[in-house]
């Protein structure tokens, strides 16, 4: 038998799309929270309001809104279970996570046969797949034609695609499914509690999944918000789903949504933890202080003078979100980017590069609203050029040009 020594992991500034660097006071809540069961009344009160601050979250009255243990693509598993074999969709692709959505679209809705042809990637008929280049957001006419072509029954869009760092039009979304009786579900994981929006505007939209560690603030692996409308629960209760752990109808009962209303008695469905429930709900408490309007403000400034930095180094941004600026490197140092994201990445400055082609660098702001953050990840992206040749970047002028920007807010 091996013992090995006590698993140290040293900080490091998490620069890319996620995770975010997690507030101090959200890992205080999760260490100071008592050893407490899964039914003990505070750890059934907190999950009776995170409940309540997630509809606020969302922007919604949306009774069937909680968390879905575990990551984000626990809560997307959670809403795509929606989806059975045969179902047709119609999936909108521009990067590397809609196309996971889109993989996992592919196994919910194929059928025996597609599975048995080819099990890890079926390619089943009533899914058609909208392939949109990277770099490319998604908008409200490609919805539109594909929508009016394909008639189906469900139509899947990522809003903020992190793969390429594009935002996709959501109100062309809703406004093509609501045209075309389509029933959209939307993957919301990156645009929570960063962009103002309210999910109670788009109601054609009958799903939306995030995840726990972006714009919301919590620990990695804790909960993961969805919205369910009316429409999407009758659709579950009328045909069934096909997942226990996961289910959008028995997953709320644990949160004290039963038969469509709120209870202050939940019924059991799986063993929470008293930590993330703790976290979770400081993490809530904490975003919503700082306002919705307020906090998707704070992103765009803060963006835009990353953006306008790294520009100044030479680097082109394609990228249209605010927590994240996707760019390609001087043609100089074009070609060498995994170079300079290992680069850093050794010395705990942790950005990206994109996960499909073309290889890009990503840096993200995920909870570094502040001059110090901004300073320091403008400051260490120019020491890495320059250690890679950019040797006339003049990294004095371009912090004096961003303390300039604090300075004149």
């Amino acid at each position: 038998m091996t013992i090995f020594p006590a698993l140290v992991i040293p900080d490091t500034l998490a620069a890319g799309p996620g995770p975010g660097n997690t507030d101090p006071r959200v890992l205080a809540a999760y260490a100071a929270s008592g050893v407490a069961d899964h039914m003990q009344a505070d750890v059934v009160r907190g999950m009776l309001e995170i409940k309540l601050m997630l509809r606020d979250m969302f922007g919604t009255e949306n009774a069937y809104t909680y968390g879905v243990a575990g990551t984000g693509f626990s809560g997307l598993d959670c809403m795509l279970s929606i989806l059975l074999p045969g179902d047709s969709v119609v999936v909108f692709q521009n990067g590397t996570f809609s196309g996971i959505d889109a993989q996992t679209i592919r196994m919910k809705a194929a059928s025996a046969e597609d599975l048995a042809a080819n099990p890890m990637q079926p390619i089943p008929a009533n899914v058609t797949i909208i392939d949109v280049p990277h770099g490319t957001s998604v908008s409200g006419d490609m919805v539109d034609a594909a929508l009016a072509e394909h008639k189906p029954t469900f139509a899947f869009m990522a809003h903020w695609e992190t793969g390429s760092g594009r935002i996709n039009d959501i109100k062309g979304f809703n406004d093509a499914c609501e045209k075309h009786g389509a029933h959209g579900l939307v993957d919301a994981v990156s645009s929570l509690g960063i962009e103002d929006f309210s999910i109670d505007d788009f109601p054609a939209v009958i799903g939306w999944a995030s995840c726990p560690q972006k714009g919301v603030l919590g620990l990695p692996l804790s909960y993961a918000p969805v919205s369910f409308t009316d429409t999407y629960i009758g659709i579950v209760l009328e045909r069934g789903c096909r997942t226990y752990v996961h289910h959008p109808v028995l997953s709320a009962r644990h949160w004290g949504v039963i038969d469509g209303k709120d209870t202050d008695t939940p019924g059991y469905h799986q063993t929470h933890s008293c930590y993330a429930v703790a976290s979770f709900h400081e993490a809530l408490r904490i975003s919503l202080t700082h306002g919705r309007a307020q906090k998707a403000a704070d992103y765009a400034f803060h963006e835009a003078i990353l953006r306008d930095a790294v520009a100044s180094m030479g680097c082109k941004v394609t990228s249209n979100m605010t927590s994240l600026v996707v760019l390609d490197l001087p043609d100089a140092l074009g070609g060498r980017e995994k170079e300079l994201v290992q680069g850093c990445r050794a010395e705990g400055f942790a950005i990206w590069p994109t996960l499909s082609e073309p290889v890009q660098v990503r840096i993200g702001i995920l909870n570094q609203l502040s001059e110090e953050a901004i300073t320091d990840i403008v400051g260490r992206f120019a020491d890495a050029m320059i250690k890679m040749g950019a040797n006339d970047l003049d990294k004095a002028a371009i912090l004096a040009e961003v303390k300039k920007r604090f300075a004149a807010a």
